[in-house]
């Protein structure tokens, strides 16, 4: 009995996989053609836009985004050239290092939320009429209480 649950999860978690790739795919080309970000940079200012004081410490702002240390890095350092974040240290521990969003950075988020928000919500209802993954996205969608 373990082992068919095992290869149960296993099946369900593929299908998971399957559907944030293909997500993921559709996300990251949207915001790349219209808005000139990818989708590590569009996280990464949404959580910098929703922090209390519109920065992150580096290692709080991987975490959220689901990176390394090293990764989180370089892709502040994008988002600096950009123009849409710098770095700034921690005036209590000058080991500690923000990322802090600029005007610019916040100008970029709002204009490519609704397209992530279209495109996401678009890319979620071809994939509910998917025989493979549209149960898959039904259960993703149940009703929050």
């Amino acid at each position: 009995m373990s082992t068919s649950l095992r290869a149960s999860d296993s099946s369900a978690w593929d299908r998971v996989l399957m559907l944030h790739a293909r997500v993921e795919r559709d996300l990251t080309l949207a915001l790349q053609s219209q808005h000139g970000i990818g989708l590590s940079e569009y996280r990464s200012l949404e959580h910098l836009a929703h922090s209390e004081s519109s920065e992150l410490r580096m290692q709080d702002l991987a975490d959220k985004v689901g990176l390394g240390q090293s990764s989180i890095t370089r892709l502040v350092g994008r988002l600096e050239t950009a123009g849409f974040a710098f770095k700034d240290l921690c005036p209590s521990d000058k080991r500690g290092v923000y990322a802090v969003i600029t005007d610019q950075g916040r100008e970029r988020y709002q204009s490519a939320r609704a397209t992530y928000a279209e495109v996401l919500s678009s890319a979620l209802n071809v994939f509910a009429a998917d025989p493979e993954l549209g149960a898959t996205v039904q259960a993703l969608r149940i009703p929050q209480s």
